[in-house]
Formats: C-alpha cells, structure tokens, sequence
C-alpha cells in the first residue's frame, strides 16, 4: 500500500475555474490508473512448495511473500504477476512481514524465535534479533517502532533503536492454552495497537496501549474472530482475514479502535485458506496458504486480489 503519511498543502490562490480543471485532470488520473490495474492478474502463481503466509506491499506495485518452508522472500510484479526470490531465508521461516519506506522488510520468525530485518533491493540481512519467544507471528509499522506478536505467549515484542523489548499483555487480554495471538495493526487515531486474540470470547479484538500493555477487548457486536489472521486497516475500514473460513471481515472502527461495527464480508472461490493481506490502488491482495493440504516441494500455491469495500 501507497505510505498514508503524505501530507499535501493546502493552494489558497487557486481560481474557480483553474480548481474545476484541476479536480477533471485527477478524476481522468485516477480513472486511467484503475484502468490499468482491471489489465492486471487477479490471480498469479507462487514457487511451489513455497508455503505462503505473509503480504506486504509498499510505495511501488511489488508484493513480498515470506516462506513457512524457508524463510525466503519472493516479490512478484503486480502489473504482470512474474516473480523471483530476493532474499534467502537459511531455513528458518518467515511469518508475518511489513516493508518500510526506506525499503527494509521486517520479518516475523515463527518459531526460530527471531525477528529479522532485510535490505529489500539487496536481499541482504541487516540485522537477526532473538526474542526468547515461541512463535513470533506478525508484525505492524508505528513511527519509530515494528511490534510484533507472540501466538503463544501474552507478550509483544518492540524493536525500536536496534534494541527489542518484551511488553506483557494485561487487563482484558487472556492467554489461551494453544494458538492465541495472531494479526496486528493500528487504530485508526494511531494511539494504540490492535491485536487478534483467537481464544478470549469466542475469537475477537483486543486494543492494546503501546506504553503498558494493557489490553481491552474490542466491541464487534456478535462478530467473532475465531480464524482472525492478517488485519489491514485503511482509514476506519478494518479488513480481518478468517482464514479457515475463506473470508475476509470488514468492520468500520471509530476513531480509537474501541468499537467495530461489521459491514461486509468478502468470499472467493478462488480463496484456498488466505492468511494476510496487503492493498494497492482498490484492490487488496492476499496469498493462499493451503493449510488444509499437506505441504511437498511440489504443493503449488498461488496469490489473488480481490476488490475493496
């Protein structure tokens, strides 16, 4: 996704008609740019036996997959849906991940433990950070910090100046005997983080104070995240992929990230257990992770996009 941090100024001195001009020449922009992109794959291959799980996209029209198997990260064209690997993994895998606009990916271990940071044009790896933890799962960008989640401790993990530190889950956050926190993001005021907890209530959100850990269990009315994985928030439009079910919910949040009303959810038939999911332009982009299927060096495995709410 575009970075949402541009900031435009404001023309004081523009004329009635120069403004009417200009909005005709961004509307025919943005009509010719989703033009081009109905030309683009709606569906394009993965490397075989690459078992998929996480999407990032940043301020260019490339999606980056991390690797259950190994680790690597494979970018692949939106415009044409080609590919090739750009980073090595060295066997051990790659969950979650988020690319930065100074085009570092910082990628979420599973369970090696480790978080992991790499040069996305060199393929390099800057940095290995171990975390003592069991399986570090997904990861959000905030200004000057990655969080990262732990699916089998009540904990996040902040690396922020080269350093990480452990933040203990408290208040509403209850810690489930198997697999319990999953996907990440922010709140739409950007004054907290949201987290998948796939055990308290049946499945839901909780909203998390970055400062103390302290978690609440986000309103969503009689919604469930049972299955929640990968979030992705765009502006108030909250999208929470359920994997095992094939969908993808999508709540409108207020401001603080306390409330969720569900609006939509998106099914596919084409979606085969999708974990995460990343945008660009009206289109959001999701791999499919086959977790119902064996994996074998020969598993093929696939991303598709879908349209926005």
């Amino acid at each position: 996704m575009a970075p949402a941090d541009r900031s435009f100024a404001r023309r004081t001195l523009l004329t009635t008609t120069a403004a009417l001009t200009g909005a005709a020449l961004l509307g025919g922009t943005a009509h010719a740019a989703e033009t081009r992109q109905a030309a683009w794959p709606a569906q394009f291959p993965l490397p075989d036996g690459f078992q998929p799980e996480g999407i990032t996209i940043g301020s260019e029209p490339y999606a980056y997959f991390g690797s259950l198997a190994n680790g690597d990260i494979y970018r692949a064209s939106l415009a044409t849906g080609r590919g090739r690997i750009v980073a090595k993994g060295a066997g051990r895998p790659t969950v979650g991940l988020k690319i930065d606009r100074h085009g570092r990916l910082f990628l979420a271990g599973g369970d090696s433990g480790e978080i992991r940071t790499v040069d996305a044009r060199s393929g390099e790896t800057e940095q290995v950070y171990a975390t003592g933890g069991t399986f570090v799962n997904d990861v959000i960008l905030t200004p000057g910090a990655a969080w990262f989640t732990d699916s089998f401790k009540p904990v996040l993990y902040k690396l922020a100046k080269g350093a990480v530190t452990t933040v203990p889950l408290t208040g509403d956050w209850q810690q489930g005997p198997d697999f319990t926190a999953n996907g990440i993001e922010r709140t739409p005021d950007g004054r907290a983080l949201l987290v998948v907890n796939a055990f308290a209530n049946g499945g839901g959100l909780m909203r998390v104070d970055p400062r103390t850990g302290a978690a609440r269990a986000v309103d969503l009315g009689a919604a469930k995240l049972p299955n929640g994985d990968g979030l992705l928030l765009l502006g108030r439009i909250l999208y929470a992929v359920q994997q095992q079910q094939n969908a993808i919910d999508v709540f409108r949040l207020n401001d603080a990230g306390t409330r969720g009303t569900a609006i939509a959810r998106i099914t596919d038939p084409r979606f085969r257990i999708p974990t995460t999911v990343a945008a660009w332009g009206r289109r959001l982009y999701l791999p499919n992770a086959r977790f119902d299927v064996e994996p074998t060096p020969t598993t093929e495995y696939d991303a598709m996009a879908v349209r926005q709410v």
